[in-house]
Parts: structure tokens; sequence; C-alpha cells
């Protein structure tokens, strides 16, 4: 018996950075009568509530570096973990990853520090337009070559595929599964009691760690499929 459902944003509810839409919002709502449900996302909290038009859920982020939930109707962060990384050393690998793989031009920043020390490595540059970045590697397979040696520089941290251009690294403790342990624990639910659904269970997906830790999972391979793939939990 479910009584826990974590949720991924892009690719699950949304396409990537995008308002969610009435329909996704409607299933949520269905999903919440029924069900306690939490966002378990990659990005920042702030962010998602804000993708999510302020949509009154709680929001597990950075991979679990962040949680926030709504309190007397209000967006609220309850935990904010900060690991401060090494930036001369996430420079020094990422310019030599650019150099040899040919994304030495870029827009903007070739790296983002996010304020709870995860990192951020966008192939196409921290300016780069949406369009652009959606469209770049929708397969992932321009990522996935330069993935064994991302992880082996980078054996510290927990390393993803991130969003439609880009890795992101965390200490290796965060990730999606250790979050929704935390989350469970602290809220009175077992593992058996969870469900997971999201987009991206592959090697170095943002959901891996789920698929990997044995928690039971929904993939959805088209976020605009989602409630019709879901209606089987209402």
């Amino acid at each position: 018996m479910k009584r826990l459902i974590g949720l991924d944003l892009d690719g699950t509810l949304t396409q990537h950075r995008t308002p969610l839409d009435a329909e996704h919002r409607a299933l949520l709502d269905a999903l919440g009568r029924k069900y306690k449900i939490v966002i378990v996302a990659a990005g920042n909290a702030p962010r998602v509530y804000a993708q999510m038009g302020e949509y009154p859920v709680d929001i597990i982020a950075n991979y679990g570096m962040q949680e926030s939930r709504i309190v007397d109707g209000k967006f609220s962060m309850i935990r904010d973990d900060v690991v401060v990384p090494d930036k001369e050393f996430f420079v020094r690998e990422t310019d030599y990853l650019r150099e040899k793989y040919g994304y030495s031009v870029f827009a903007g920043e070739s790296l983002e520090f996010h304020e709870s020390g995860m990192v951020t490595f966008p192939l196409l540059g921290t300016g780069a337009n949406l369009a652009d970045k959606i469209s770049f590697d929708p397969d992932r397979r321009k990522r996935h070559v330069l993935y064994p040696e991302v992880l082996e520089l980078f054996k510290g941290y927990s390393v993803f595929v991130g969003g439609s251009s880009s890795f992101d690294f965390t200490p290796q403790n965060y990730n999606k599964y250790d979050a929704m342990l935390q989350y469970g624990k602290e809220n009175g639910y077992s593992v058996n009691e969870m469900l997971y659904v999201g987009d991206d269970f592959g090697d170095g997906g943002g959901d891996s760690h789920i698929r990997l830790g044995g928690m039971d999972y929904i993939e959805v391979k088209d976020y605009r499929n989602s409630p019709a793939m879901l209606e089987c939990l209402l």
C-alpha cells in the first residue's frame, strides 16, 4: 500500500524549466487527495516553487540539499544544507573537458556554483537560451560520451547528467533516493510505502539512484503523457 509519492518535475510534470500547466496541476490535486505528495527536484526550491506557479506542496530540492514546505500558507525553507565546493578544482577540470570535447565556446559563465554547494556544468554556458538547451541533447548521447571521464575526474561527488544540456555535481551523500528515505523517516513513511515518479532512471540520470536503491518507481517517457500514465493510481 503506497502512501507517499515523490515526483520529479522537469520531464515528468513539465518541459524543462517551463511552467506547470493546468492539466498537470489537476493531476497533482487528484494525487494529493489520495496520497502525500512531494516534489523531488534537481533545481533549487525557490525556482521549483515559482515554476510550479506557487503550487502548495513540499519540495525536496538540489538532490536533497534543500527542503521547503508551505507553512501558514507561505513558502518556507525548512532545510538548506551548504557544502563549500573546491572552485579551483571545478574550474580546472571543466576547462580541461571543454578543451578536449570542443565546448570552449559558450554563453555566459562556464560554471554555476549554487549557494548550497551544488555545482552545475552547463556545456552551452549559463547564458544559453532555453530553446538551444532543449534541442541540444534530448537523448543525452552527447553527454554520455563525456560521462565516463566526468565520473573519473569527479570521484568524490555524485554526478548527474542534469537538465537538458548540463552535468550536476553534489556531495556523494546527496541524491534523490537518500533524500526520499530521509523525508520518509522524518514523516513516518517506510520505503515500502513510497513510490517515485520520474523520467530519468538511466545511468547518470537524476532519478538513477531511485532505481539503484530498489525503490518502487514509475518511468514517464514524455511529461505530456503523465496524466494518462498515472491514472492507475487514482
